[in-house]
C-alpha cells in the first residue's frame, strides 16, 4: 500500500529568488532569519539533509544525510498561499491574482453591501489583529461590516460573534465568492470572526477560508479520480476549494495539525495525506516574530521524530513549503523565495541532492509517478527511488 504524506510548513522560504526584488524581497531569507535566534534548533531535519540544501547556509552540512533533498524554484507569478499550494500540486500560475493595495473599488463593495444589506468599515490593506483594534468598536455599534485585505490576494470580513453570528458571517464570504471573479478573482475570501469588547478584541478559531477553484486538473483530482485516498490536513480543503479531496479535517495551528497528521498515519489509507502547518506564516512571519518563528520551527523538529517512527514501509515523507515570509525584514508581508523539499522513506534513496528544481510543481509530478499515473500536470518528477 502507497502512502506519500505530504507537509507544507506555510511560509518556510530558504531563500531570496532571483526575480525577488520585482516583488520588493530582496535579501529575504527566513530559515536563515530564524536561525539567528537562540531558540532554534533542528537536528532532526539536518539529519534529513535540511542545511545541504542549495544555497542554505544555516547550522553544519550533514555528512551522510539520510534523506534526499533539493531547492524548489516556483515559476507562477506570485507569492501567496493559493498559488504556492496550486504550483506544488501541479498548476502554475501564469498571472498573480488580483491584490488591493488601495482597497477594493467602491462599485464592488457597494454591491456586497446590497446583498448583505450592511454598510462597509475600513476597506485597506490591514493587520488582522489590528483592525478589530480600530474598526471592531464601529462594527459593534453599527454593525456594519469589516472589510480589508493585505499583500495577499484576499478579501477579508471580519464581525464580531454577537453582532453578526457565525454562519451568517459564512453565507456573506460565500456571496463575496460568487461575486469576485475574473479580473476580481481574489484568491480566497475569508471569514474572521471575532468576540470580546472594545480594548480586548480577539479573534476566535472560527475562521472559514473560501478559495477560488483551480483553473486546472491537479494531482489531488488525478489521485482522486482514480480511486486514491487525498485526506487533507488543516487549510488544504479550503486551499483547493474541497475539489479533489476525499477526506479532510481542518486544524487548530501546528499542535494539532502534527497531533492529526500522526493519527491519521496509523489509519489504513492509499494515496496522499496533505498536511498544512500554518503558525509559521499566521502567527510568526507576518507578525516579524523571529523568536516565535524559531521556536515553532524547533517544535516541529522535536515532532518529527514520531512521524518518521509512524511510517510503513511503502511510505514516503516530503516536506516543502509555499513561499516565505522572513520575520525580519520590515515588511509583515510573504516573501518571494526558493523553498525545501526534503524527501524520506524506505523507498527513496538517501543522500541524494537533486539540485535546485525548475518548479514546485516537480513535487506533483513525483508523486503521480510514485503512484504510477501519467502526469497531467506541468512539472517534471524527480527520480527518487531507491
Amino acid at each position: 500500500m502507497k502512502r506519500v504524506i505530504l507537509i507544507v510548513l506555510d511560509s518556510v522560504g530558504i531563500g531570496e529568488m532571483p526575480d525577488a526584488a520585482e516583488y520588493g524581497d530582496a535579501g529575504s531569507n527566513t530559515l536563515k532569519a530564524a536561525s539567528k535566534s537562540p531558540y532554534f534548533s533542528m537536528p532532526n531535519m539536518r539529519r534529513l539533509g535540511y542545511f545541504n540544501i542549495d544555497g542554505v547556509d544555516v547550522g553544519e552540512k550533514e555528512p551522510s544525510p539520510e534523506g534526499a533533498f533539493a531547492r524548489m524554484t516556483e515559476v507562477s507569478k506570485g507569492k501567496d498561499t493559493t498559488i504556492g499550494h496550486w504550483e506544488i500540486a501541479g498548476v502554475v500560475s501564469p498571472r498573480p491574482l488580483p491584490t488591493y493595495p488601495n482597497g477594493f473599488p467602491k462599485e464592488l463593495l457597494d454591491e456586497f453591501s446590497k446583498k448583505t444589506g450592511r454598510g462597509i468599515l475600513c476597506n485597506q490593506p490591514y493587520s488582522g489583529t489590528d483592525v478589530i483594534r480600530d474598526y471592531g468598536e464601529a462594527h459593534v455599534k453599527t454593525g456594519d461590516l469589516i472589510v480589508y485585505t493585505s499583500a495577499d490576494s484576499v478579501f477579508q470580513i471580519a464581525a464580531h460573534e454577537e453582532i453578526v453570528p457565525v454562519e451568517t458571517l459564512y453565507e456573506y464570504c460565500r456571496i463575496a465568492r460568487e461575486m469576485l471573479t475574473g479580473e476580481h478573482g481574489v484568491g480566497r475570501v475569508i471569514a474572521r470572526p471575532f468576540v470580546g469588547t472594545p480594548g480586548n478584541f480577539v479573534r476566535t478559531g472560527r475562521r472559514h477560508d473560501f478559495s477560488l477553484k483551480p483553473p486546472k486538473e491537479t494531482m489531488l483530482d488525478a489521485l482522486s479520480s482514480r480511486g486514491f485516498d487525498v485526506w487533507s490536513v488543516g487549510k488544504i480543503i479550503d486551499i483547493f476549494a474541497e475539489k479533489g479531496i476525499t477526506d479532510y479535517i481542518r486544524t487548530d495551528g501546528n499542535e494539532d495539525g502534527i497531533n492529526r497528521t500522526i493519527e491519521w498515519m496509523k489509519k489504513d489509507f492509499n494515496g496522499l495525506l496533505f498536511v498544512n502547518l500554518v503558525d509559521y506564516d499566521m502567527l510568526y512571519g507576518h507578525r516579524n516574530d523571529v523568536d516565535g518563528y524559531a521556536k515553532a520551527l524547533t517544535y516541529f523538529d522535536s515532532r518529527l521524530p514520531e512521524i518518521l517512527a509512524n511510517l510503513q514501509k511503502e511510505d514516503i515523507l516530503m516536506i516543502t513549503a509555499d513561499h516565505g515570509c522572513d520575520p525580519s525584514t520590515p515588511s509583515t508581508d510573504h516573501s518571494r523565495e526558493y523553498t525545501p523539499l526534503l524527501m524520506y522513506g524506505a523507498p527513496v534513496k538517501p543522500g541524494v541532492n537533486h539540485g535546485t528544481r525548475k518548479s514546485f510543481a516537480d513535487i506533483a509530478a513525483t508523486i503521480l509517478k510514485y503512484f504510477e499515473i501519467e502526469n497531467v500536470c506541468e512539472g517534471e518528477a524527480i527520480e527518487i527511488l531507491q
